[in-house]
């Protein structure tokens, strides 16, 4: 419910939605309370790096700068926001395959590494 933001254009049609009666529309989030409460409800989810993304970083002497994390998350949270689950994101020249909804990376590798260029198992891409 969200009074301040003038979704109620009756005092009575806020009544009614508090009674449960309304048939206004219900408002749904994948934020918790506490984010809201604590100020963390706009912020990106911290990206995990899976097992096998933390070893193909280390096998092909990867190191992310903060500058490129930062575009990592934010290429993720536009592939969130566009409803991709398993997301292509290139940052600079490094191309890292995420899976959205877990936030974790799956795997990494420099662009000049990737088998002819085809990555496959996607079903969106974003260019940071």
């Amino acid at each position: 419910m969200n009074i301040i933001q003038g979704q109620y254009p009756s005092l009575q049609q806020m009544q009614e939605t508090l009674k449960g009666n309304s048939s206004a529309p219900k408002y749904e989030s994948n934020v918790s309370f506490e984010d809201i409460l604590l100020g963390r409800a706009n912020t990106e989810k911290e990206l995990k790096f899976s097992k096998h993304a933390s070893g193909r970083l280390e096998q092909r002497n990867i190191d992310l700068t903060d500058s490129q994390l930062l575009r990592l998350q934010q290429g993720a949270a536009k592939a969130q926001a566009k409803g991709i689950n398993e997301s292509l994101v290139i940052v600079d020249q490094l191309a890292f395959i995420v899976n959205v909804p877990n936030s974790t990376v799956i795997t990494a590798m420099d662009q000049n590494e990737a088998e002819d260029n085809v990555f496959t198992n996607i079903d969106g891409a974003v260019i940071i």
